[in-house]
């Protein structure tokens, strides 16, 4: 049975789920939500200079208003050192918010306004920015501004806060050491973005440094090369190398169990249930009151979006989360050499006060995957002891999920016919 493609809800604060501060849904000139997170975080003054000098993790970012035309540059905080854990959310699995925040605040967002076409143009700004989204290790870097770096952390649900920003006036670096695997795809001007993200996963290179090289138009053929902002570049790259993933791992034979992974990680609770059967997935999100995107409701808002077999027509409402935990689930698979159907179940809990970026969710399923499963022999089981581990009554799940309904209620001969795709 073809589900198509759906988002469903519950709860009084539906429209803050589905908006995360990116769809004015509320035609509010503010995000009462962000402003209401601003208020939690603590100001500082990170400097009190136009001139600052410091070791980029090497980090870059690129805004999206007023596209086409954006805001390209380093982050870079005041002081030298090695800061590549700062830009590296592969290493921020078992840190606290408290953490993340208290250093993340102390990347300053230098801004130089292009337009998204100026990828090749002969500029200064233009070239180190794309240089020290090449790099592999910290970058010196001191940056002249036209007035001091003013603003609060900036926070998002797709990428990871930083800290003020200030407009560039002159920028100058250091030797900088190139990762000679980026450094290929740059130079592969015959070569399609695409396959240039999908060999650098091929070739370890992190997820988060392919985004970054991506944003700055390090890939794709010569002419056809653009600045892409960040907040697209993330979950741009987690679908390219999920939906490659995804049909790879369409040929393999299925599992032959049900399996639950999980884990506990920033108030958020994370219980994955694998399905012996062929590929489906869902994403299925519970927002206590006076969580990151349900801060003024009374009641628990759920939100899921999922995927029979042929994928998805329309963008995920869910939002890149969707994306990032499709790629960790795709991921597990292929290393195993299996197939299987997937539904996650996130319950965030009042801990989880403020929007931290999308490699929570990548990342925090895949290290939920690395975590030897309980394994059962039937639905039931399985469910049960989930049941016993979420606050949120299984019932409940089920209303709110296509993929559980699915299992409960359909009969697929087709899902464990002669096995001929995958033999």
């Amino acid at each position: 049975m073809d589900l198509g493609d759906s988002t469903h809800f519950v709860g009084s604060s539906k429209r803050c789920i589905l908006c995360r501060g990116t769809k004015n849904l509320c035609n509010r000139q503010r995000c009462p939500v962000l402003v209401k997170h601003y208020s939690r975080v603590k100001t500082m003054s990170v400097t009190d200079s136009t001139d600052i000098s410091g070791s980029s993790p090497p980090g870059v970012f690129v805004g999206r208003y007023g596209y086409p035309r954006v805001d390209i540059g380093p982050l870079v905080p005041p002081y030298h050192g090695d800061t590549y854990e700062m830009d590296t959310p592969e290493m921020w699995v078992g840190r606290s918010i408290d953490e993340i925040v208290d250093f993340r605040s102390f990347l300053i967002r230098a801004k130089y306004s292009v337009g998204i076409q100026d990828v090749n143009i002969a500029d200064r700004v233009v070239e180190y920015t794309r240089d020290m989204a090449l790099c592999k290790e910290p970058a010196e870097v001191e940056a002249f501004f036209l007035k001091k770096p003013s603003g609060r952390i900036s926070l998002s649900d797709t990428t990871q806060p930083y800290g003020p920003s200030a407009t560039i006036r002159k920028l100058d670096l250091g030797t900088l050491k190139i990762d000679p695997r980026l450094d290929r795809a740059f130079e592969a001007t015959d070569l399609r973005a695409v396959d240039a993200v999908l060999d650098l996963y091929e070739h370890d290179v992190y997820i988060s440094k392919i985004q970054r090289a991506f944003s700055v138009g390090a890939f794709g053929f010569d002419d056809r090369r653009r600045f892409v902002p960040t907040r697209w570049s993330i979950t741009a790259v987690d679908d390219t190398i999920g939906k490659n993933l995804r049909e790879e791992v369409k040929k393999l034979r299925p599992i032959d169990e049900y399996r639950v992974y999980e884990t506990w990680e920033l108030d958020n609770r994370w219980e994955i249930l694998m399905l012996p059967r062929t590929w489906i997935y869902e994403l299925v999100e519970a927002w206590y009151p006076e969580t990151a995107w349900n801060p003024f409701g009374k009641d628990i808002a759920i939100v899921s979006s999922h995927e029979m077999y042929g994928g998805r027509t329309k963008y995920a409402e869910i939002g890149g989360c969707f994306y990032a935990a499709r790629l960790a689930i795709a991921e597990k698979l292929k290393k195993e050499g299996r197939q299987a159907g997937a539904v996650i179940l996130r319950e965030t809990h009042p801990g989880y006060i403020m929007p931290m970026g999308v490699w929570n969710v990548r990342e925090n399923v895949r290290n939920a995957l690395r975590n030897p499963p309980r394994v059962f022999d039937n639905l039931k089981d399985a469910m049960f002891f989930i049941s016993n581990r979420l606050d949120i009554k299984m019932s409940t799940w089920v209303e709110n999920s296509e993929v559980l309904k699915d299992a409960l209620y359909q009969t697929r001969l087709e899902d464990f016919g002669s096995g001929e795709a995958w033999a």
